[in-house]
């Protein structure tokens, strides 16, 4: 290792001006592209947004191929690998148990599959962008014209030639979102988990229902009552060995686009319509929260056909994903459009008994599937590893550990929508060419998964809610805890709930819609189980308060969304504080709970008292749970444990409060406030001083912008070269300014709003956006961070649509030809 590491620095000493500049990409000027029928023109303002301009369908994605090639290659090159469980190709023995991880489910076997299903026009599109990118990795054959990551690693793995593009590694990128944007997995084994140490009433507690007395959920208008629907609670089995082994293998799996933290992924959105806006028209705003990267996982972008026509229908600018042709979120010249993750329940895990290479089912002793997987390891030998499944799904307890037992309840299968071929990629081109709401809802249609609530707006004044994907229909079962394989009874019915049985409104009553991950619809007036697991409506009802305020001073414009998107308000301090306020206390940290006397719940970068009440937050939470679960159950923070903690401060003698560590020991809610109380002040005082006037939020709460792939390579010069930060950021964990932070872990940012947008249906070139981090992902390039500042203090820059409006913001012309 230290000879490597000696060698990384005498290279990058010796080559590091010259190869960081010359995988510049060319923007100016003219290059051919082979392939292209005709001429593009790609307009780059000073943030290196590309504006594409082509007069077929093809060229255009061709063109977006080539742009995303050249300032992200690097970057798709990577997630290919991972979505392939190829990592250890180019990191070697490092990365195995990750791609022994991702190959046991398969997530490039399926693309693969799901590829001749797709649309003609899918599939040419999707070849049309995989010629573009083959155009720029033949025109740049040296690791050093491609980019700084691939002349670091030519010094480990000499050899590695990065192969052709093939629409394959675009379609299998969407199941890497559909995997961060999953459902409740985590928490189904995470209850089984629990339940090694605590009886089932006890983990239950820690799961509480949503509060649709306190929460409103999305849909509040018609009723939808489907009887045929089951949602019978499962007797919990137990399989502690088999659930500790599937745990690790779930860990296993790479984060692509959200967040090790499970309960930082989410997003918000929301709509107002032009009754309620200056302009007459509507607004709409979305910002995803995922977890931190460098890039980041967006890339903006403008697709434009300079003549709309039936075979050239595309005028879209959005956000788009490197490695995928089209726009995911963003607003065409007719609509526009936004996401947050629904999280139905769409995995379920099957406790499994396997006695050699056979499953029991229905009294049956039924052939396990299996496949080998070779992995190939730079710089050692390949690995084998034989992946078996049952009717259910891959048997994930296996992959890592390697132990395969016999007897009851000895295995575990994985049940998940997306590990079954889907038509996802169509419905990206569907609702980039969308013009109205009927044609938005068709293209819904066809987002198979990740199951996402879908927000809509068009120019005529409409606004919509749609709720799409495929969600299966248990036999019997929730889908909360783990359940009994061989009995059939709680299998998935052939069919999912049919596409126009769920959710959906357009132009409510009330004249807003607002997404926040929060339950989707009362189930008392819908009974098809979507979940039970959702966000608790923290942020949700935060926001529908900031829409009626504003409101009440008159109509809305773009800059009142905006100000929304940077609310700070900690949800759960109404409550909490004044528990805190009547414990007695005794010494220094008293001074410090005075903060929370006046506090106005904001969580701003230079507030003393959010500084000292999250540190209160973090010790309530450790103090509380951490003795009482594994360490994979522990809470991480978010509004599960604001509604948890709500119901204990009611109960002061409730088991959870006393630590079991202590012998003779018996403590209550008031025991552990006030220990709470005085290990925030002393944590602090270590951290930011003994003065609590000094003490501020964003000294602790920080982002650090980490690299994929080499950011976490462990050797200091090149994390150096590929980091960037860290930058102080105001807002928390479901506070509407979603910064989320472990509190098993820190104050450090783990989730942010990966991107935020504010569209103007009254006047696109009026809408406004901005990007994580930068459109480039070549470190020293000007455009490789160059939002994170402007993201960091909230402000948002803008999101041209008008031809004019583009060329004149244009700094950089490149003209392609074929």
């Amino acid at each position: 290792m230290l000879s490597v590491v000696l060698a990384l620095v005498l290279v990058l000493a010796g080559v590091l001006v010259y190869t960081v500049r010359k995988s510049f990409p060319q923007v100016d000027g003219s290059l051919r592209l082979p392939g292209l029928t005709g001429n593009v023109e790609i307009y780059r303002d000073k943030y290196g947004i590309p504006h594409i301009y082509a007069d077929t369908a093809a060229d255009l994605f061709t063109a977006q191929g080539f742009v995303h090639a050249q300032d992200r290659f690097y970057e798709m090159d990577f997630r290919r690998h991972l979505t392939s469980g190829r990592l250890s190709e180019l990191y070697g023995k490092a990365t195995v148990e990750n791609d022994k991880a991702i190959r046991t489910m398969g997530w490039r076997k399926v693309a693969e599959e799901e590829l001749p299903d797709l649309a003609q026009s899918t599939r040419d599109y999707l070849d049309a962008y995989a010629r573009g990118v083959n155009a720029w990795l033949s025109a740049n054959p040296n690791a050093s014209d491609r980019s700084l990551e691939y002349s670091i690693l030519k010094i480990q793995n000499g050899a590695y030639q990065p192969e052709k593009w093939t629409a394959a590694d675009s379609v299998a990128w969407l199941k890497a979102m559909a995997w961060d944007l999953r459902s409740n997995m985590e928490d189904e084994i995470d209850r089984a988990l629990a339940l090694t140490k605590l009886p089932k009433e006890r983990v239950e507690q820690l799961y509480p229902g949503y509060p649709y007395d306190r929460h409103s959920p999305i849909v509040t208008e018609g009723t939808i009552d489907q009887g045929r629907f089951n949602q019978h609670a499962e007797p919990q089995q137990r399989a502690d060995r088999a659930i500790a082994q599937a745990a690790r293998t779930l860990d296993a799996v790479p984060s692509t686009m959200g967040t090790d933290d499970r309960e930082g992924i989410g997003s918000n959105s929301w709509v107002v319509s032009g009754e309620y806006t200056k302009s007459g028209k509507p607004l709409l705003a979305n910002d995803p929260h995922l977890s931190p990267q460098m890039p980041s996982v967006w890339y903006q972008a403008g697709l434009h056909c300079r003549k709309i026509t039936e075979a050239c229908p595309y005028d879209v600018t959005g956000f788009t994903f490197s490695g995928v042709p089209g726009v995911v979120i963003g607003r065409t010249d007719k609509i526009a459009w936004g996401f947050t993750n629904l999280g139905p329940d769409v995995a379920d895990l099957f406790l499994e008994q396997v006695q050699g290479d056979t499953y029991l089912y229905k009294g049956q002793q039924l052939k396990l599937e299996t496949r080998k997987e070779q992995i190939k390891v730079a710089g050692g030998s390949p690995v084998t590893i034989t992946v078996r499944s049952t009717r259910h799904g891959p048997l994930i307890n296996d992959v890592i550990g390697g132990a395969k037992p016999s007897g009851e309840a000895n295995a575990v299968a994985l049940q998940w929508t997306a590990l079954t071929p889907g038509r996802t990629a169509d419905a990206i081109f569907a609702l980039n060419k969308a013009g109205d709401w009927q044609e938005f809802r068709a293209a819904a249609a066809l987002f198979d998964v990740p199951s996402q609530n879908l927000i809509y707006a068009d120019t005529t004044g409409k606004i919509g809610y749609q709720a799409p994907g495929r969600i299966p229909v248990r036999a019997k079962g929730d889908g909360t805890w783990p359940v009994p394989g061989w009995t059939g009874e709680y299998d998935w019915m052939m069919a999912p709930i049919p596409y126009d049985q769920l959710p959906s409104v357009e132009n409510p009553a009330d004249g807003f819609i607002v997404t926040a991950n929060n339950a989707v619809i009362d189930p008392e007036r819908y009974k098809p189980l979507l979940t039970k697991d959702w966000a608790h409506g923290y942020r949700s009802e935060r926001i529908r308060d900031r829409i009626k305020e504003a409101l009440k001073k008159g109509p809305i414009d773009a800059a009142t969304m905006s100000a929304i998107q940077q609310d700070t308000y900690n949800g759960f301090a109404e409550t909490l504080v004044p528990a805190l306020m009547r414990v007695d206390l005794a010494g220094p940290s008293g001074e410090a709970r005075q903060l929370l006397k006046t506090w106005d719940r904001m969580q701003g970068l230079d507030s003393t008292a959010a500084a000292y009440f999250n540190a209160v937050w973090r010790q309530v939470l450790t103090l509380t749970f951490d003795d009482d679960l594994p360490e994979a159950a522990r809470p991480a923070g978010g509004d599960r444990w604001y509604e948890v903690v709500r119901r204990l401060l009611d109960a002061p003698d409730d088991p959870f409060w006393d630590d079991v560590t202590t012998e003779n020991l018996k403590e209550t809610r008031d025991d552990i406030l006030r220990q709470a109380l005085a290990s925030a002040y002393q944590e602090l005082s270590d951290r930011l001083g003994p003065e609590v006037k000094s003490w501020r939020w964003g000294d602790l709460h920080q982002l650090e912008l980490v690299n994929g792939s080499l950011g976490t390579s462990g050797i200091a010069p090149v994390e150096a070269l590929f980091n960037r930060g860290p930058l102080a950021v105001a807002g928390g964990k479901d506070a509407v300014n979603a910064t989320g932070w472990n509190v098993q872990k820190g104050y450090e940012i783990t989730a942010v709003p990966s991107m935020r947008m504010v569209v103007d249906l009254s006047d696109m070139d009026k809408s406004r956006w901005i990007n994580l981090t930068g459109a480039s992902g070549h470190a020293f390039h000007e455009n490789y961070w160059d939002q994170a500042e402007t993201w960091a203090k909230g402000d948002l820059l803008p999101m041209y649509a008008k031809p004019e409006s583009i060329k004149k913001a244009a700094v950089h012309t490149l003209k392609l030809t074929p």
